[in-house]
């Protein structure tokens, strides 16, 4: 049930939102994986950027993505928590009081080991606007780990101006959004995630060159 909920409101909500009131200019396409595993890495500026990023997958993989949400700001109520699990499938996860049992990493070691793909943004929060903050190591550990899934760089422009951080109305601005090619990273959890920032961070600077 949840999975044909999902669906639809993709079908009838978010396409047409994003394809004819933003209208979304998409770069790298063809660097998706295809029916694989993977963990998507990208920057993050508005709620608007989890559901651009599922938006790129057919409708039928949606059940098999989760995008990694603070658990803090989604279940401060029943209806956003009930809607964010239902709607795009969140993995919520904790951002304080971290304790053995809700680590972050093992909640998101759990969707790896189902052969389910995670969508991470390692900022930890939404930012200004354009602006990208350091990346924080979490997602290193669990590259780490899993070596052999493809990491795929993404890098979004302008839905901090549609619908910037503490807003409700959608302001109606062009968004870019580039696919980078597919990373496989080792070395230490600071080289790791090093590269990876400057991964994104070069795709928003061919944005803006």
């Amino acid at each position: 049930m949840k999975t044909l909920v999902r669906i639809l409101f993709f079908l009838l909500i978010v396409k047409p939102l994003l394809s004819f009131i933003l209208g979304i200019n998409l770069y790298g396409k063809s660097n998706l994986p295809k029916h694989r595993q993977f963990i998507m890495v990208a920057n993050h500026n508005s709620h608007l950027d989890t559901a651009a990023l599922l938006n790129l997958f057919p409708l039928t993989q949606l059940k098999s993505i989760h995008p990694v949400a603070a658990e803090d700001y989604f279940s401060s109520s029943a209806l956003l928590f009930a809607f964010s699990k239902t709607c795009f499938n969140i993995l919520p996860i904790p951002r304080t009081h971290i304790t053995k049992s809700n680590n972050p990493i093992k909640r998101m070691c759990e969707i790896i080991e189902t052969g389910e793909s995670l969508i991470v943004f390692p900022e930890g929060s939404r930012g200004m606007p354009e602006e990208m903050a350091p990346f924080q190591n979490g997602i290193a550990h669990l590259i780490q780990k899993y070596p052999d899934i493809p990491i795929v760089p993404v890098y979004l422009k302008g839905m901090g101006r549609s619908l910037p951080k503490g807003e409700f109305i959608l302001i109606p601005f062009f968004c870019d959004l580039i696919i980078g090619e597919s990373l496989y990273l080792k070395g230490s959890k600071e080289e790791i995630t090093r590269t990876l920032e400057q991964s994104v961070h070069s795709l928003g600077k061919r944005l803006n060159d």
